[in-house]
């Protein structure tokens, strides 16, 4: 075994932040309440919090606890564009790009004020999001990419390496103009504790089992007991699926995971070139992404999704081959670093719409229901929340919140997120490297010819 392998620690949750100490109690017997929100990650949190803060009698019911699942388990970056390639977005929804463009703007701009709002400390560095390129091809579609946002209103920095302050490792990028990187455990706790102040009640380890519309009201039941509500919000993103109300397809679930080194010498940081700090996104089909973390430890994941999971969703360990594997590339991506050892290992389900837009919608007049932010939920899933609380309350919808709304309550499955599909491109990503490296090998032995 890889001796950096030696020591690493898998953990159930999250490597960002223990769980919490506080737990609320579940919910027992019977209670009724005006809008109750299913969900406690950011979504579903963002959604109670402005409920309560807009003077409505909320309930929350979170089957762990807030901040449970993705909302702290992901790699800490804000993103202010869509998730998904804008490329087949500009051909599949060309009449709703520009305002899923504006959304997701909006939303770092939202998730920015949420944390000052409520004093939440979580080591934010409002330094971007960078789309950074492994080879010439992928710079391509960083242009590419950068042009369509231009055109749209949205600038960012486009250069080489050196010049946005990313490493070496990459041939260059575009860097957001807003967003940066944050440790989503510490935001996720946080926004959990400013909602556990408000006046909205919240009820931990409260798995809901069925969603009923009964007499003009929406009953929840959970194994201690039940909500009787006049509307409600489901907020559960990867766990969509687990009740029959829920639209058919609304999401498809996708487990991923994160990988944490021990903490590296600055100096060795520094002769990297990373003087941005700015956290980066490969241009894979499949995302890479490395990013610091304030303790010079670099965190990095995805690289391979994998699905085929039925409801309900149940918990599960890292696999140690999908660790390896993102392993190997970070020392292939970093050599200089290739005998810095792997710490913590995590992962968690997130989930993709079949059109790689946010979907908003409701089922008849009282369930609402969010999803797929498509691996950009950090901001987009609690603004969205905030949106659907708003649009409860003033019996309108904003702009914004039309931009990802659905009067369909209708999805055709992921013609992607499926064992056959994922393997497919991931086979693609592979392919690619390997002739991007026999170019870069090629170069070096000409240029050491000559």
């Amino acid at each position: 075994m890889n001796p950096t392998y030696k020591n690493v620690e898998y953990t159930s949750f999250t490597g960002w932040i223990d769980p919490p100490t506080d737990l609320a109690p579940p919910l027992q017997g019977a209670q009724e309440c005006d809008v109750a929100v299913v969900g406690g990650g950011m979504g579903g949190m963002a959604t109670a919090l402005r409920l309560a803060e807009r003077g409505v009698d909320v309930v929350l019911l979170e089957s762990e606890f807030c901040g449970y699942g993705a909302s702290s388990r992901n790699g800490g970056q804000i993103a202010s564009a869509p998730g998904g390639d804008l490329r087949m977005l500009r051909v599949l929804s060309p009449k709703k790009l520009p305002g899923m463009v504006r959304f997701a703007d909006n939303a770092a701009d939202y998730v920015e004020r949420l944390m000052k709002d409520h004093k939440v400390e979580c080591d934010y560095e409002a330094n971007g999001m960078v789309w950074a390129a492994v080879s010439p091809i992928q710079m391509f579609r960083v242009k590419t990419l950068a042009a369509i946002l231009r055109k749209l209103g949205v600038d960012g920095q486009v250069g080489t390496a050196k010049e946005i302050g990313i490493p070496e490792a990459f041939v260059g990028g575009m860097r957001e103009r807003r967003g940066g990187m944050l440790n989503p455990g510490k935001l996720s706790r946080g926004v959990r504790r400013a909602l556990l102040d408000s006046s909205a009640r919240v009820f931990e380890k409260s798995r809901v089992t069925n969603v009923q519309r009964q007499g003009g009201k929406v009953v929840m039941t959970t194994s201690g007991g039940e909500l009787i509500a006049n509307k409600v919000v489901l907020s559960t993103n990867a766990y969509s699926g687990e009740w029959d109300i829920i639209p058919k397809h609304l999401s498809t679930p996708a487990w991923i995971i994160e990988v944490e080194t021990e903490p590296i010498a600055p100096e060795r940081i520094a002769a990297l070139g990373w003087t941005s700090r700015s956290g980066v996104v490969t241009q894979h089909q499949i995302m890479e992404n490395y990013r610091l973390t304030p303790r010079n430890s670099v965190v990095f994941g995805v690289r391979r999704l994998e699905s085929g999971a039925s409801y309900p969703l149940l918990p599960r360990n890292p696999d140690p081959g999908m660790m390896r594997e993102l392993a190997e590339t970070f020392y292939t991506r970093f050599p200089s670093l290739s005998d810095v050892p792997i710490a913590r290992c995590w992962g968690g389900w997130i989930s993709f719409s079949s059109s790689w837009t946010t979907v908003a919608g409701r089922v008849g007049d009282n369930v609402y229901y969010s999803a797929s932010c498509n691996g950009h939920g950090l901001a987009q899933a609690p603004y969205l929340g905030s949106l659907i609380a708003d649009s409860i309350v003033d019996g309108k919808r904003s702009v914004d919140l039309e931009s990802v709304w659905e009067e369909k309550a209708s999805y055709p499955p992921s013609p992607v997120i499926n064992p056959f599909g994922l393997r497919a491109v991931w086979l693609f990503d592979r392919v690619s490297d390997l002739l991007n490296g026999s170019r870069r090998r090629a170069r070096r032995a000409a240029a050491s010819a000559s």
